[in-house]
């Protein structure tokens, strides 16, 4: 079996870029719980700039980003409302239940899109029956649903009503750059009205890990101390940071390269008998394709994809994802298409 070489199955598969590796070599650093680390100082006062926010905390992954940001922004015994496919409810182990004692109040929707007239419907007072509503999270990209991106005017429409009621939101900007990337603006735009946003390092931007949390400072001075709670005092973690630093000035300029690619795909796997793309064009750099006409299930197609040298995985039996990243280029992904092809017809 040969070894797998085209791996789609996120872009948290990247390997730091050269240029990140020498930065690491050659990192100052110094004891970052002690505030002394000049490299996570640096990275932290150019997230805030970048993303528009008074301040920014370096934490080890986005897990941790968003079960700081919840707990910073609610109460125990309140509701946050999310999106029914989001990242904090399916994918972080119930941190907002185990962490934040909060109980999250999913919606669904087709696209992955939270628009005000849906959040509206289950934003509840306290009283003798009901949890308050604590905090409001959106996912920009949305990851399930395909990569999707939040019109700028749907985030600043829930940022305005909710705050009106006294409601914080919090932006799961894991693939925030993205998100900028497709919509032609800048991601200090994007996230200007939320209370936090939180944006992955680690994934399109290819750090080899880490997360920033940014938002205002009183509340990023609490999440500090929360970062520490949870076991995320990495000390002298300047040589992680300083791969962050290019990850945050350099990478968002080829993320539509990225996005390219992922069209690629999504036209090519469109092609071949059996699959259906959802959506047919996919705003950023993931794609989501239904296989349950090929009469095969997403393990088999992995497996057979496995053995002509490509990584996919399911999502569940009928479902599966790619996404594309730095590390798997054009020709990387035509390749990938062809045994997508092999593996339906085989």
């Amino acid at each position: 079996m040969p070894e797998p070489v085209i791996d789609l199955r996120s872009d948290t598969v990247t390997r730091p870029t050269p240029e990140m590796r020498r930065a690491m070599f050659e990192a100052e650093v110094g004891d970052d719980v002690y505030r002394e680390d000049p490299t996570v100082n640096t990275l932290e006062e150019r997230t805030a700039a970048v993303l528009g926010k008074e301040a920014a905390l370096f934490v080890p992954t986005g897990t941790m980003g968003n079960t700081i940001a919840i707990k910073c922004l609610t109460r125990p015994g309140q509701e946050v409302i999310c999106e029914a496919r989001g990242h904090l409810l399916n994918y972080e182990l119930s941190m907002t239940a185990w962490f934040s004692n909060c109980l999250i109040r999913s919606i669904q929707t087709t696209d992955g899109i939270l628009t005000w007239p849906m959040i509206e419907r289950e934003v509840r007072p306290l009283g003798p029956h009901a949890a308050e509503t604590g905090c409001i999270e959106i996912e920009n990209t949305h990851n399930m649903a395909g990569g999707t991106v939040y019109a700028q005017e749907v985030i600043d429409e829930i940022c305005d009503r909710a705050h009106e009621r006294g409601i914080p939101v919090h932006m799961d900007g894991a693939r925030v750059f993205n998100a900028a990337a497709a919509a032609g603006r800048p991601a200090s735009q994007i996230c200007a009205k939320v209370d936090t946003v939180m944006c992955c390092l680690s994934k399109a931007l290819g750090a080899p890990a880490g997360s920033m949390l940014a938002g205002p400072k009183n509340l990023i001075d609490q999440g500090r101390l929360y970062r520490k709670r949870l076991g995320g005092g990495m000390r002298q973690a300047g040589i992680l940071a300083a791969a962050g630093l290019i990850a945050l000035e350099r990478m968002p300029l080829r993320l539509h390269e990225d996005h390219l690619n992922a069209r690629l795909l999504a036209s090519g796997l469109a092609a071949i008998p059996g699959i259906l793309v959802e959506p047919e064009i996919p705003a950023t750099n993931i794609v989501i394709f239904d296989v349950s006409a090929t009469g095969k299930s997403s393990q088999e197609i992995s497996a057979a994809l496995k053995a002509r040298g490509v990584l996919i995985n399911g999502i569940n039996a009928t479902s599966m994802r790619a996404v594309t990243h730095y590390d798997v280029d054009r020709r990387g992904c035509e390749t990938a298409l062809a045994a997508l092809g092999e593996a339906v017809a085989a």
